[in-house]
């Protein structure tokens, strides 16, 4: 899944980036609201992590442009004003969450899961699609009750399409939740990974969908 970071502190910033990375989420960094919303603009993000005070344009205004735009995009604000009233607008403005500074990294990924959760439309942690079960807290993966060894990778391109099956991804879709800027993605990365779990998991897992892209049926 990939996230976009707008701090512009930038020690909090490179710590969020490793310990997201580390978690397997893909993610953008910026540090000015301007920069943000042209990153929104032409990047498709599965979150935001959005600090307040930002240079150039505020937090809370980008936020509010982005509701404005109509732009559903779940939003995490991540800022030390800690004050009720301040929360209370953050939350008015837009936001689907809010977490104060400074925090645990692990809270931070388990409020990212939490928000993706809603997003999709699920309420349990544990994705299931017959008798397929992924576990995006863990990273652990079984089918037909035997646990599956995955990469990193492996398990972020099945976890994007897991998150949503029956929906064809693209191929390009599919790169843009397992990159972020700056990371090298070869000509046929997707179709080594969907190899390779076809392989793990059974050759009827995941779908090709001629001219599309990739889906896994609502029913593995």
């Amino acid at each position: 899944m990939r996230l976009l970071l707008v701090e512009d502190d930038a020690m909090i910033g490179e710590s969020i980036r490793k310990g997201m990375q580390q978690d397997g989420f893909a993610l953008d960094w910026v540090q000015d609201g301007r920069a943000a919303e042209l990153a929104l603009e032409a990047n498709p993000y599965d979150t935001l992590l959005l600090d307040l005070g930002l240079p150039r344009k505020d937090g809370l205004e980008v936020l509010a442009s982005l509701r404005r735009r109509g732009n559903p995009i779940p939003v995490l604000i991540l800022t030390a004003r800690d004050a009720v009233a301040d929360r209370v607008r953050g939350l008015d403005a837009g936001a689907d969450d809010y977490l104060v500074k400074p925090f645990d990294l692990d809270e931070l990924a388990a409020r990212v899961r939490a928000l993706l959760r809603r997003k999709s439309g699920r309420a349990d942690p544990i994705v299931r699609v017959g008798n397929l079960i992924v576990n995006p807290a863990t990273h652990e993966v079984s089918l037909d009750g035997k646990s599956i060894a995955l990469s990193a990778r492996e398990f972020g391109l099945l976890h994007a399409l897991v998150e949503r099956p029956g929906a064809v991804l693209s191929r390009a879709q599919l790169e843009e939740k397992l990159y972020g800027w700056g990371q090298e993605v070869e000509s046929n990365t997707v179709e080594v990974y969907i190899h390779s779990l076809r392989r793990k998991l059974g050759a009827d897992l995941i779908r090709n969908v001629r001219g599309v892209g990739y889906m896994v049926p609502k029913q593995a």
